[in-house]
């Protein structure tokens, strides 16, 4: 897996590429434990090059949203697959997660 991170208006955009797994669901952790103890508040997460998402992939990202709500913070997941949605909205955390379409949606509602 591989995790970039770029700026755009004040959002902190992390673009994931591969799979998230078991495997690579540390690598991520991290990932959003650097941004969290950076201060940073508003996380897009660009699903866009991710192929797959297991249950430990789900619970992390449940783990770092909880944390950065702790701080005020907010998360935004954009570029889902329909295969990706899908898993998203069988487990209804499509209705915990802000989910958009791209990142242009997320800065203008944000």
């Amino acid at each position: 897996m591989n995790i970039s991170q770029s700026e755009i208006n004040g959002f902190m955009v992390v673009s994931i590429e591969g799979e998230i797994d078991l495997n690579s669901s540390p690598q991520m952790r991290k990932a959003f434990t650097d941004l969290v103890e950076r201060k940073v508040s508003k996380i897009v997460v660009d699903f866009s090059k991710v192929a797959y998402i297991d249950s430990s992939g789900l619970a992390t990202l449940i783990e770092m949203m909880q944390r950065l709500k702790k701080n005020q913070g907010h998360m935004y997941l954009v570029q889902m697959s329909a295969k990706i949605k899908s898993i998203f909205e069988i487990t209804r955390l499509d209705k915990l997660f802000s989910i958009f379409a791209n990142v242009d949606e997320v800065v203008k509602a944000g």
